[in-house]
């Protein structure tokens, strides 16, 4: 079956400066290949890093603090005066959330919610001669088994041990580690307020965290009590929702109506997943400037043929091939190199990720992995070949126009 003359003339083209046309091609799949490669490798991290977060913290947190401070009597009389305060001492309250029983009824009656309470503070842990400065949580385990997934991550022990057990203390395999703490080991546990307990390590977890097992602790929420001297205060409630893109405006309609500050895990994670969005441009930067050097190539090899084809035009258009056929033609060779380079960068680029998936290493952070966490996607495909081929098209553009303007006559008088 014979080809269209003008793609026939186009291949034609493409295969007389073989060399050339083989640079472009390579250009243009490895810049596909990259973008798929590095794709999966970035996407696959961050989607890994916020389902950890999502799996292991709350979806939103209550805290017991108001997220701006109250104007002084002062400043609200002379509000817009020249107010100078000094030596304001602040209250000492002890109280936590106020009114948190009616918060946690409240919230338990909205479906696809689950509420718990929750006493956080500083613990100082003694054994064996070491001193560990922990992050200890009292907590109701019937009711944080439904918001946190401690319980899942438990190497060894139970959340029920808690009850079971006096002064009893789940502990980060961190914290374990830093200081030879194993299963049912006695340690010592002094709060800020000068109370001192003996208490039992009943459970290790590992979150796959580093920064929450190298710190955190949890006990029941009456042992946490004791610990940091606040008799029935809780100054936290960590809540967890069945669809977690409503933590947002579910935050904020809890901050409003009770007025404590209301954290979703989008606010508790903000700095990290800023770093994602400057991750995601150094990655099109990366890939982006693969296919422009790709098209530089695409242009240079047309821009080529339009100067050692000159006459040939004059021809083409002297036999009556309009501007927009001339155009066609060299435009179709630029489309030619995009499309065959997106095919084999689309192999090249599956090649990359199953090969990035079969090396296996330890890798220790702030979140721990073995190996590469890769997100497989036709997205990564289509995107790939979408910025290949608008790219190849529009370095063929150029030199298209210009082939295209060319005079017959000019060519004729030129020749002669």
């Amino acid at each position: 079956m014979a080809l269209p003359l003008g793609l026939d003339i186009a291949l034609q083209h493409l295969l007389h400066r073989r060399r050339q046309t083989l640079v472009s091609l390579l250009g243009v799949s490895l810049g596909v290949a990259f973008f798929i490669a590095i794709s999966s490798m970035m996407q696959g991290f961050q989607r890994d890093f916020i389902a950890r977060i999502i799996d292991v913290q709350p979806h939103i947190i209550v805290k017991a603090e108001i997220r701006n401070a109250p104007k002084q009597p002062v400043e609200t009389l002379f509000e817009a005066g020249a107010v100078n305060l000094s030596g304001l001492k602040p209250r000492d309250e002890n109280r936590g959330i106020r009114g948190a029983r009616n918060m946690l009824a409240s919230l338990e009656e909205r479906p696809g919610i689950h509420v718990a309470p929750a006493l956080s503070g500083n613990l100082l842990l003694r054994f064996g001669g070491k001193d560990l400065s922990v992050n200890v949580t009292g907590i109701d385990p019937e009711r944080e088994r439904k918001v946190t997934h401690i319980e899942k991550d438990l190497l060894s022990g139970s959340l029920d041990a808690l009850y079971t057990n006096s002064n009893a203390i789940i502990i980060g395999e961190g914290v374990a580690k830093k200081a030879g703490i194993r299963k049912d080991d006695l340690i010592s546990a002094v709060s800020p307020a000068g109370v001192v307990l003996k208490m039992k390590v009943v459970g290790i977890f590992s979150s796959g965290i580093t920064l929450i097992d190298n710190f955190d602790t949890y006990t029941l929420l009456k042992k946490a009590q004791v610990l940091q001297n606040r008799p029935n205060v809780v100054n936290r409630v960590n809540i967890r929702l069945d669809d977690v893109e409503q933590a947002g405006p579910l935050a904020a309609e809890i901050e409003h109506q009770f007025g404590y500050r209301s954290e979703p895990w989008q606010e508790q994670s903000r700095n990290v997943l800023g770093i994602f969005v400057i991750q995601n441009a150094i990655m099109y930067s990366t890939v982006s400037a693969i296919l422009i050097v790709a098209c530089f190539g695409i242009f240079n090899v047309i821009s080529t043929v339009v100067f050692e084809k000159t006459r040939d035009i004059g021809i083409l258009k002297s036999m009556g091939f309009f501007d927009r056929d001339i155009r066609r033609i060299f435009i179709m060779e630029g489309l030619i190199v995009g499309i065959i380079g997106t095919l084999i960068g689309w192999a090249m680029g599956w090649a990359l990720v199953e090969f990035m998936a079969s090396m296996k290493f330890e890798m220790e952070g702030f979140v721990r992995a073995q190996g590469f966490v890769l997100y497989r996607t036709p997205r990564h495909y289509i995107l790939s070949a979408a910025m290949a081929i608008v790219s190849a098209t529009l370095a063929a553009w150029v030199p298209a126009r210009r082939a295209s303007r060319l005079n017959p006559v000019d060519i004729v008088r030129g020749a002669g």
